[in-house]
Parts: structure tokens; C-alpha cells; sequence
């Protein structure tokens, strides 16, 4: 078996293969500009949702405009960058199907990037511009007081948010080594789990809650972090240490990730074609 390669190296090709296939995209640039243009526009969407919602209630939960808007926009900045870095992983089903996996594994280049990087285009780049707006002006509008413990916790949302859902991304992928069929499944965790998210986990019952936090660790995504930055009790009543173990968590959800991808890769078995 051939050694894996450096990180390093990892990200180079990985950059080269989406700027392949950026500048493939760039050949119809009108249709590049639409299609971007179109992701912002459903995305903004979303935060026309949160408003309307806003003018018939003050508060959703307890928590004000401007709150479930920082919720929104850590989570939706989060989600959008892992979009565009694995989200085209869900086609994993497809390839299996289609033999074209198996084009791949003969080829210097590991599996996971090409799959990763297929038809990377900057459509995918479109729902951040709205997030990172609603992130910013939401911002100086919340009501607490800033220290350095919360200024530094707002990248560190942004960016432990990106591993998490990346690993949510990679490791549903996974599961379409076993059911090929599985892409509808997977959605219901990665777009699932990105819409949820983007409001207070409060609205929902507390057994739910309690799953997105211990099965599938959503809750680590914004909002145990975010109940530090609001000053905020945990409805669940959790010790204040938890809000500070996305990092840990998003560590763990990598790991499972990455031996989820190396078991289906083990025991994927070629179509023959």
C-alpha cells in the first residue's frame, strides 16, 4: 500500500484540481456569474424567513433579532465554506454506481480530492457573501459585553463550524460505500443539520437537543459556543466547560470521518466495468 501523502501536498493538489476546474467553469462566464448570483439570492432567502418571522414575534425562544441572526450567520458561513470544500462528496454514490470510482483509485491522486473537487466552481462560493453580511452586521447589534474571551470565539465558531460540517460531509459519504442509495439520508444531516443550526436549539425538544449534542454534534457547530458569546444558560443544564469543546469535538467527528472513508475504500469491491 502506498504511503499517504503530506498534508501539505494534500492541500496543494487540492487546490490545483479546484482551479482546474474553476478555470473550466470561467469559459462561460455568464453562467458562472448566474449560477453564483442564484446561490446568494436563495440564501438571502433565509434570512428574509428569520425577519418575517421577527415581525409577527419579538423574540423566538428568548432570543432577540439580533441573536438568531449571529446564529444564523455563524452557522451559514460555517456551512457554506464546508460546502464548498466537500460537499461535492455526496455525488460518492453516483461514482460507485457508475464505475467511475474506480477511474480514480488507479490514479496518483487520492480519492477523496477528486471526488472533493469535481466541478468546483465559485457558484459554491455564493452563500457566503449574504452570511458573512448577516454575520457582520449582527455583530455590533448583540447586547453583551465584548471581551477577549468572546472577540477570539467568533473565528474560532467559523472555523471549528467548517471541520465539523467537513467531517459530517465525508463521513455520510462514507456510509454510500454500504448504501449506495443513501444520498437522500446524507442530506438530512449535512443540509438538515445546516438549517437547524441557523436557529436557537431551544425551539426544539430537549431529546432532540440532546441528540444533535451527544450523536450527532451539531449543538458544537454555533450554539454551545454561541451561548458563551451571548451569555446564555444551557436549557439542558450542562456544565460551562461544554462551550468551549467544539474544538475537541470537531477532532473527533475528523476522526471518525477519516476511518469511515479508509474502511469503505478497504472494503469497496469494483463494479468491473
Amino acid at each position: 500500500m502506498a504511503e499517504p501523502a503530506a498534508p501539505g501536498e494534500v492541500v496543494r493538489v487540492y487546490g490545483l484540481l479546484a482551479w482546474t476546474w474553476t478555470r473550466a467553469a470561467a469559459q462561460y462566464p455568464v453562467s458562472m456569474v448566474l449560477l453564483t448570483l442564484a446561490a446568494a439570492v436563495v440564501s438571502a432567502l433565509d434570512v428574509a424567513a428569520i425577519l418575517v418571522m421577527f415581525t409577527r414575534a419579538p423574540h423566538i425562544a428568548g432570543f432577540a433579532a439580533p441573536e438568531v441572526l449571529f446564529l444564523y450567520g455563524t452557522s451559514a458561513l460555517s456551512f457554506a465554506l464546508a460546502d464548498a470544500l466537500f460537499g461535492a462528496t455526496e455525488r460518492l454514490g453516483r461514482h460507485i454506481r457508475e464505475g467511475t470510482l474506480d477511474a480514480m483509485l488507479v490514479r496518483p491522486v487520492s480519492p477523496l480530492v477528486q471526488v472533493a473537487t469535481e466541478d468546483f466552481s465559485p457558484r459554491r462560493l455564493g452563500k457566503v457573501v449574504p452570511a458573512a453580511v448577516v454575520l457582520a452586521l449582527a455583530l455590533p447589534r448583540l447586547d453583551v459585553t465584548w471581551t477577549a474571551g468572546r472577540i477570539v470565539m467568533i473565528p474560532a465558531m467559523v472555523v471549528t463550524g467548517i471541520t465539523i460540517f467537513s467531517g459530517l460531509w465525508v463521513l455520510t459519504a462514507s456510509v454510500q460505500f454500504v448504501l449506495i442509495d443513501g444520498h437522500g439520508a446524507t442530506k438530512s444531516v449535512t443540509y438538515g443539520g445546516a438549517f437547524l443550526t441557523q436557529y436557537p436549539l431551544s425551539v426544539f425538544a430537549r431529546d432532540f437537543v440532546r441528540g444533535v449534542t451527544f450523536v450527532v454534534p451539531l449543538a458544537f457547530v454555533n450554539w454551545q459556543p454561541g451561548l458563551y458569546v451571548l451569555d446564555r444558560a444551557d436549557p439542558l443544564g450542562l456544565p460551562g466547560a461544554v462551550r468551549f469543546a467544539a474544538p475537541a469535538v470537531a477532532a473527533v467527528v475528523c476522526v471518525l470521518a477519516g476511518l469511515g472513508w479508509r474502511a469503505g475504500l478497504r472494503h469497496y469491491r469494483s463494479t468491473g466495468s
